[in-house]
């Protein structure tokens, strides 16, 4: 196969080992997980080091060449996939997976931004510490895009989104500069504070290539409760009740309907029910601490039995043993393997004021079914800090395209209601492709405008992740 003269630039800059230019060794690099969107790249890059990537994206701005960072493709809004531009270059930073330095003093941790949150997470635990950040995709997503998407997980009601973990980036900007700003300072008020631009940027920005991180003591003590709720309502007020007395402990407050727990049941195999009869909703809570087990659990069968007394859930069962809370959780975290099996659906990754979800969830689903009187819905997620994934799949018996036609009119009716409820049309999985139209349209005038004067400061030749975000 003949080169072109880029794409021996690159080879130039970086080594052959490092370009891929053939046509079946870029192919896996095109689409997303999820098959939604697919692209095109006349070259994907693969570089070792911080200066490796400043010398591409110099590369490609002064040749007017796009470029897609690419983590471990788990997003699920096309952020890091390419358009259909022949002239992309994907750029994965899946060979620059070291960890520079931990502290156990200052409790930090700096890595490069390919390296996969599950060793993140290890690695901290080897050392005694605990890297609180937990999704679902942990097993293979990387460090970069968690930054670049800003990723929640389960355990923002204690420790924050991403952005919030983050003490200092290194990062490449399109012209090949490095800001040199891993520091690992708690106070630095100097300044804007540039790392922040950064993250949740999805990759329009710059390139970040590395994270000072914050680490925290272990909390090897856990403890699970599922509760079974009447309603949302119910759950807000056993989500005050557990604050109130749990307070920092409190680690985790999921919510999922009756309908996700029949889902389960039915294509995940292995899974139990957590009690006898069906209930309308259910409540997982995650209370974890430093040492004292008996006195943390203690503290949840009070709280618990309390609840019960003031009517704040039906029913009740506490973990006893680690195989008990992984079971538990095994419950919550299928429910999007379930409805992947179940068939093709809408995903609607919102947040709201925690006081609103109750009523959020009735006039929504009044507004649905108003499209479709038949629409199932599949509603779970981080209740505690506002998060749901308001899913919707086809009716009964409805053909596989049934989403694909009439998606947008549905899609319509609950982000109006999100935006009357205050909330926003994407709490953790960004904009990407997916939402690009919803953003325009439901961010204001000059916060798009700020945005876009801010792209044009780090990117005026508009080569970083063209067609994502703004």
């Amino acid at each position: 196969m003949t080169l072109t003269a880029f794409a021996q630039r690159l080879i130039d800059a970086v080594g052959a080992d490092s370009v891929l230019t053939c046509a079946d060794d870029i192919a896996p690099w095109l689409a997303d997980w999820r098959g939604m969107y697919r692209g095109c790249a006349q070259a994907v890059v693969r570089p070792r080091s911080t200066e490796d990537v400043a010398r591409i994206l110099a590369l490609c701005q002064s040749t007017a060449t796009p470029v897609v960072p690419r983590g471990g493709n788990t997003g699920l809004c096309g952020g890091a996939t390419p358009d259909k531009s022949a002239h992309n270059v994907v750029l994965s930073l899946d060979r620059m997976n070291a960890v520079r330095s931990l502290d156990t003093i200052a409790n930090t941790l700096v890595a490069e931004a390919g390296c996969i949150l599950e060793d993140l997470q290890r690695t901290a635990r080897d050392a005694n510490r605990l890297l609180p950040l937990s999704l679902a995709a942990e097993g293979s997503c990387q460090l970069g895009g968690n930054l670049a998407t800003n990723a929640g997980g389960v355990n923002v009601v204690r420790y924050g989104m991403t952005r919030e973990l983050v003490l200092g980036v290194e990062a490449v900007l399109p012209n090949g500069e490095i800001l040199h700003g891993l520091r690992t300072l708690r106070k630095d008020n100097t300044g804007y504070d540039l790392k922040q631009l950064l993250i949740g940027s999805e990759g329009t920005l710059g390139v970040i290539t590395a994270a000072a991180l914050r680490l925290y003591a272990p909390t090897p003590v856990r403890q699970v409760v599922i509760a079974a709720v009447t309603s949302p309502r119910q759950a807000l007020e056993l989500y005050e009740l557990l604050f109130a007395e749990c307070g920092p402990r409190m680690q985790a407050f999921e919510f999922f309907t009756g309908e996700c727990v029949d889902l389960v049941m039915a294509h995940v195999p292995g899974v139990r029910a957590p009690f006898g009869e069906r209930h309308p909703g259910y409540v997982l809570v995650e209370l974890a601490d430093t040492a004292d087990e008996q006195a943390l659990g203690a503290l949840l069968e009070r709280v618990i039995e309390t609840a019960i007394e003031r009517d704040l859930c039906a029913d009740a069962v506490v973990s006893s043993t680690l195989a008990q809370v992984e079971e538990m959780w095994k419950l919550r975290e299928e429910i999007s393997e379930a409805q992947r099996a179940d068939g093709p659906h809408l995903k609607h990754d919102i947040s709201l004021p925690i006081e609103s979800i109750p009523a959020f969830m009735t006039s929504a689903e009044a507004r649905v079914r108003g499209v479709c009187p038949q629409v199932r819905p599949f509603i779970f997620g981080h209740f505690g800090d506002g998060n749901l994934h308001y899913n919707l799949s086809r009716p009964a018996g409805a053909p596989a395209d049934f989403m694909a036609r009439q998606g947008e009119a549905i899609t319509a009716e609950v982000l109006d209601e999100v935006a009357r409820f205050g909330g926003s049309i994407s709490a953790e999985h960004g904009i990407g492709q997916l939402k690009r139209d919803y953003f325009v349209k439901y961010k204001s005038p000059l916060e798009l405008r700020l945005m876009r004067e801010i792209k044009a400061v780090f990117d005026p030749a508009g080569i970083m992740n063209p067609g994502k975000l703004i």
